[in-house]
């Protein structure tokens, strides 16, 4: 399999689902601005994501695929299928569980994420409107991990496309019809989610079919026995724990940093949200796309147990991160402001919501390299079935986040928030790389220097392009002429883009020094 071709594919389906990412933003910033409703609704629809990571794409994921990749490799397809069947039955089972508690203790939850907001009982409201959601996700997650353990990435990776198109249908007709039914109009936004996870999972049977692992759910009490007594449960169980320890610890962490933010001002918990969807758009298209490929095919070189290959892997990972990741945080520092206004910047989005974003996007983006490169050296362990050691790691950022949230909050406000997490994932990624390197699973190959410098020139011609344009054009004046805008950040955006792979070109590097094949 070649990895380049691979993550492009997960990268290009990718971006189909942030470019419709960024349009249900777009609507809901016109729409609602950073007001008390989108604070109450981004509370409401953080709890479901929280433990969506808990049981999807963050623990159960992590302790899945590298066990499913080794079974496969080791006992064949029937033993896999097997595997499959058992794990869907506990995990549709304890997911029916916490949706029926989460439903039941609404109030309790978003009291303890963010108590200071000003409309409390609307994010209760749409807190138990929105908890069922993690059934669906979390089954997606488990159908987007037999999919990627054979190959076929396609469907996983544009998936969350129909969430999207779900919400940007509730925002553009949804809420005028609540409106007209009396009903609070972010509302919308809640049945929308719901709606979205329903289809999220309704394509995945087809796929999962295709490849004769549809699941087969036990629904009796004697089939939960079963499923629980077969050993590959109790394996991933096992390397769960300290997954869900190491995925709590992050998630603890934005828990904090929601009531910290609620208390703030109200709005900061949207202008916090806004930042991050910007922030995802490369998060995801690089750092999930690399993830995702990797961690199946590093999982298979350990059962095999082929260290070249490994290490192999990890470093074009890693020069992948390094030659994509760093122009994207150098135009989340020099070019924010721009970026904001195009996307956001209609309706009931004021300038001064335009300032207090760009604000917590520069803090982001100085961890964007972090946040980054541990989508690609955290699999490092995770295929190794090392799950403690990331863990261990994340404890120690947590209490060097809240350290730094303590020292910086006073003095930047919301912005302090998004600085700590930026500066946290900076560390995290820095020890995971040093973790790989000292147990030997990672040995770098020939030709760092050289490569480093390269990327830097590149770098360089590509910020000062952006920085004079940031300066040279009043994007902030231009919000009635939104047309002339987004021609002008496509151009700036394509011409810096092709100013940085021209740069690199003249260097001596060439694509096909990054088509490497598991």
């Amino acid at each position: 399999m070649n990895l380049l071709k691979a993550a492009s594919t997960v990268s290009i389906l990718t971006l189909a689902s942030r470019i419709t990412g960024l349009v249900r933003e777009q609507l809901i910033a016109a729409a609602f601005g950073a007001s008390a409703a989108t604070d109450a609704f981004n509370v409401a629809f953080r709890i479901p994501n929280l433990l969506r990571r808990l049981f999807a794409e963050g623990a159960f994921s992590q302790a899945f695929v590298p066990i499913l990749a080794d079974v496969r490799e080791r006992e064949g397809e029937a033993a896999t299928r097997r595997l499959i069947d058992a794990v869907a039955t506990v995990l549709s089972w304890v997911l029916l569980a916490t949706c029926v508690a989460g439903v039941a203790g609404s109030p309790l939850l978003v009291w303890l994420i963010g108590s200071g907001l000003a409309d409390f009982d609307l994010a209760a409201t749409m807190t138990r409107w929105m908890f069922p959601y993690i059934l669906f996700m979390s089954l997606v997650a488990l159908s987007a991990g037999i999919l990627n353990t054979w190959r076929r990435f396609a469907v996983p990776a544009i998936t969350p496309v129909l969430l999207n198109l779900a919400m940007i249908g509730a925002a553009a007709w949804g809420a005028p019809q609540f409106a007209a039914w009396g009903l609070p109009p972010v509302l919308a936004l809640a049945a929308g989610v719901m709606v979205g996870g329903l289809l999220q999972l309704a394509v995945q049977v087809p796929a999962l079919a295709r490849i004769g692992c549809l699941p087969r759910i036990g629904l009796s009490p004697g089939a939960l026995r079963a499923a629980c007594r077969h050993p590959g449960v109790g394996r991933v169980l096992r390397r769960m724990a300290p997954a869900v320890l190491g995925v709590s610890v992050a998630q603890v962490s934005l828990l904090i940093n929601t009531q910290i933010a609620s208390h703030v001002a109200v709005g900061a918990v949207s202008w916090l949200t806004y930042a991050d969807r910007l922030m995802e758009f490369p998060t995801a298209l690089l750092g999930v796309a690399l993830g995702v490929v990797l961690l199946p095919q590093l999982a298979a070189a350990r059962s095999r147990d082929d260290g070249a290959a490994y290490s192999a892997m990890l470093d074009w990972g890693l020069r992948m991160v390094l030659m994509l990741a760093l122009p994207c945080a150098v135009a989340l520092l020099v070019f924010p402001q721009p970026l904001i206004a195009v996307v956001f910047h209609y309706g009931r989005f004021s300038a001064f919501d335009v300032d207090m974003t760009t604000r917590a996007l520069m803090g982001y983006g100085v961890g964007l390299m972090g946040l980054i490169g541990v989508k690609v050296l955290a699999p490092g362990f995770f295929a190794r079935q090392d799950t403690k050691t990331p863990v261990k790691i994340a404890i120690v950022v947590l209490a060097a986040t809240q350290l730094m949230n303590a020292l910086l909050v006073p003095w930047l406000g919301h912005a302090g928030l998004a600085l700590a997490i930026g500066l946290g994932a900076l560390l995290n990624a820095g020890w995971l790389l040093h973790g790989l390197r000292r147990i030997g699973a990672y040995r770098p190959q020939p030709g760092w220097g050289r490569f480093i410098a390269r990327v830097l020139a590149a770098n360089l011609a590509l910020g000062a392009l952006l920085a004079w344009a940031g300066l040279a054009i009043d994007w902030l004046g231009l919000q009635a002429h939104w047309a002339q805008r987004a021609l002008w950040m496509a151009a700036v955006l394509g011409g810096a883009a092709l100013l940085y792979f021209a740069v690199l070109l003249a260097c001596g590097l060439r694509p096909a020094d990054f088509r490497r094949r598991a």
